[in-house]
């Protein structure tokens, strides 16, 4: 189930400012060998050591490829790919630069501002599906802050 919580925005420059929204909240983040131990206890003949040396050889070689510019698809899971936040710039070309090229960590406004992975749902874990399969609840906090805004509430 996931457990959700509530958030207050309370930017003032905001259109939504102080709507209320619902937010998960996560009980923790599963490295390579918690996703391993898991997966070896779900039938299969394989030890969680072999389990996490494959996912972590999947791990380098997703990454080796996106960053040579190749989407990969887990089916049903997701389509990783690499992707560039850009920068605005005034010239295509500088004849004191040279072509505008991407330059992380330069102090001169490149085109480029960084490289950022992607993770686009595919399959079964597209949103239509997710919003058929997801059980949600809140959390002890949210239901006793709701509880206790509807017990303020003036008839």
């Amino acid at each position: 189930m996931l457990e959700l919580n509530v958030y207050q925005n309370n930017r003032e420059e905001s259109t939504t400012y102080l709507k209320w929204y619902p937010r998960v909240d996560y009980k923790e983040c599963l490295g390579i060998d918690g996703l391993a131990d898991h997966m070896a206890h779900h039938n299969t003949p394989f030890s969680k050591g072999a389990i996490a040396g494959i996912l972590k050889d999947a791990v380098s070689c997703i990454r080796e490829l996106t960053l040579n510019g190749l989407t990969v698809k887990i089916d049903n899971l997701a389509i990783f790919k690499c992707s560039v936040e850009g920068n605005p710039v005034n010239k295509l070309y500088d004849q004191q630069k040279g072509a505008i090229r991407a330059a992380l960590g330069n102090k001169e406004p490149y085109a480029v501002k960084n490289v950022k992975l992607l993770a686009q749902a595919t399959g079964d874990y597209v949103r239509a599906e997710l919003n058929k399969d997801a059980t949600l609840g809140w959390t002890k906090a949210a239901q006793d802050r709701i509880d206790q805004a509807r017990a303020n509430q003036n008839p």
